[in-house]
């Protein structure tokens, strides 16, 4: 049996016996970049996939450092910011491991840690490389419909937003989303001051990754 099914198997395991909700994580990471930007966008997520799709999540969100044991308390852990994202060798290793044992990580570029977070990248995985995920991946598809693949929400440079993945036997241990910024879009309305409509643009695509990472892809391994 596969890792990565012996890691999800033993949290739906532990939440059953328990009865605790899923709870998810903001990536604490070094090197000066603000990792505690958008401090509303993970908790309204968290309230829209309850409420909306009936997801057992806690509504806490925790604070996780990448070199911490304490990674594999969550499943899905989120990071984002504008600047610098370092991490240690030993922060490399343990989130390599937390990783290839099941865990997942969504980057969220917030503008301006695009080549920190490339370069990071290929020292976590450096046989591996960031494949981009078409329009037809079942990821835009369920439980909400996204022909045209991730949606923008902000304009950053004006290019076209990426769904970047780092895969391992089948499955996506990490997705990075570029050029589209869909924490802003899951934070406060007057934060950013985002139309009702691309908050809820941003939200479901956020609810589809959830969704895929917990429901999804855990039966599609080779």
């Amino acid at each position: 049996m596969k890792k990565w099914l012996i890691f999800i198997g033993l949290a739906v395991l532990s939440s059953v016996l328990t009865a605790q909700k899923t709870q998810l994580a903001v990536l604490k990471y070094n090197g000066g970049g603000d990792w505690y930007a958008n401090p509303t966008s993970l908790p309204n997520l968290v309230r829209f996939c309850q409420k909306e799709l009936g997801m057992n999540l806690n509504s806490e969100v925790a604070v996780v450092e990448p070199g911490s044991s304490e990674l594999y308390r969550y499943p899905w852990i989120h990071a984002t910011g504008h600047g610098n994202f370092k991490l240690s060798n030993s922060e490399i290793q343990q989130l390599r491991t937390y990783l290839l044992s099941g865990g997942f990580l969504h980057i969220d570029d917030n503008y301006g840690m695009d080549s920190y977070v490339r370069a990071e990248l290929k020292r976590l995985f450096p046989d591996k490389t960031l494949e981009a995920l078409g329009r037809n991946h079942p990821i835009f598809k369920e439980p909400y419909s996204f022909p045209q693949g991730l949606p923008k929400i902000h304009e950053h440079d004006g290019k076209a937003p990426e769904a970047l993945a780092i895969m391992h036997e089948g499955r996506i241990l990490l997705l990075y989303t570029f050029e589209c910024d869909l924490g802003d879009g899951w934070e406060d309305p007057e934060v950013h001051g985002d139309s009702p409509e691309t908050r809820l643009k941003a939200l479901r695509m956020g609810a589809n990754i959830l969704h895929w990472v917990f429901m999804g892809q855990q039966y599609m391994g080779n």
